[in-house]
This record gives C-alpha cells, sequence and structure tokens, in this order.
C-alpha cells in the first residue's frame, strides 16, 4: 500500500511595501518575520508594513515600484510610454557601441585583448593576485617570504608584487609576521 502526500508547490512572493517614517519604497521576497527599511534602517513586523502590491512575478513587483517612483516625481507620463523591464532587458545589446567598437576607440586593439583574455582563461588563473599571495601563505608548509614569492611566481604574480602584498597583509591585519614566518589570520 502506498501512501501518496499532496505537496503543494508554494509560490515566491513579491511585495512592494513602503516605510511610513521615510516613505522609501522597496521590493521584500517572501514573507519574513520583520522588514528593515534600507533608507532609514526602520525595523517593522512585516505584516505591518504597507503593501502596495504583492505577486508572484519579480518583474510586475519591479514595475510597480518603478511607476510609483516615477508618479512621485511627477513623471508618470513618460513612465508609461517606456517598455517593460524585460522587454528594455532584451534590447540592451542593442544600444551602444560593441565591446570591440569601445575597445578600438579607446586605444586599444580588440584582437590583442581577446587573446589575453583567453591566456588567462587557459592557463586556469581565475584567483587575483592578491588572494594568490593569500593561498601562499596558507598552503606553504613554512610562508617565508622566499617561499611565498616562489608559490606566487609559480601561479604568474611577480615577486615585488607579492612582497608588497604580504606588507600590506600583515598592515591591514589580514596576516601575521613573526621570525620571518607568515600566516594568515
Amino acid at each position: 500500500m502506498f501512501i501518496v502526500e499532496r505537496v503543494e508547490a508554494v509560490d515566491q512572493m513579491y511585495a512592494v511595501v513602503g516605510c511610513s517614517d521615510c516613505s522609501m519604497l522597496w521590493i521584500v521576497e517572501g514573507r519574513p518575520e520583520t522588514s528593515q527599511c534600507p533608507r532609514c534602517g526602520a525595523s517593522r513586523q512585516h505584516a505591518k508594513r504597507k503593501k502596495f502590491v504583492s505577486t508572484d512575478d519579480e518583474d510586475h513587483a519591479r514595475e510597480v515600484r518603478a511607476s510609483m517612483l516615477a508618479n512621485r516625481q511627477g513623471h508618470g507620463d513618460a513612465f508609461a510610454e517606456l517598455d517593460s523591464f524585460t522587454e528594455m532587458e532584451g534590447q540592451i545589446d542593442d544600444v551602444g557601441p560593441s565591446d570591440e567598437e569601445y575597445l578600438e576607440g579607446s586605444g586599444l586593439d580588440a584582437d590583442a585583448v581577446a587573446e589575453a583574455g583567453e591566456r588567462v582563461m587557459d592557463s586556469g588563473r581565475t584567483k587575483s593576485r592578491k588572494e594568490t599571495v593569500r593561498e601562499a601563505v596558507r598552503e606553504v608548509d613554512e610562508a617565508t617570504e622566499s617561499a611565498v614569492v616562489d608559490y606566487a611566481s609559480e601561479r604568474g604574480v611577480d615577486a615585488a608584487y607579492t612582497r608588497k602584498a604580504l606588507e600590506k597583509l600583515v598592515r591591514a591585519g589580514e596576516a601575521t609576521e613573526s621570525r620571518g614566518v607568515y600566516r594568515i589570520l
């Protein structure tokens, strides 16, 4: 004998709410116990917040909030003439210069930039130089300056940068140096 439980899908709700203290409008996702105004920080029970619209469509909530803000500023008619967020998002690639045009206009060779990007992707290097230095301090058995420099150099980070990064990590309190050995805090 099989028992089948019926589980109803709970749709995600979005509510456009307002702050009674500063009149800020924002979108709250779900049904939290409390919500806090992003402008003034006033915290209220979510159930007591003024909800202008509740919907399961985030784009609809964004449209309502934008419309309300435009009306407050006296631009409701101009806002009404605009396409929806969804339609405008689809049109974004059709406006402005292409990446290649932008790079060429900035005096850069678009092909050289693309090749450099491919080299970085092919090398597997996805970490920043600073993160590589941090990783070196964590991974090297005895993280002396020379060991950290060697580790980072093998991963394409130059020695001068590594030394400066070590100094900055210590000054910022993110690492310690004791008897020539570094440790990340």
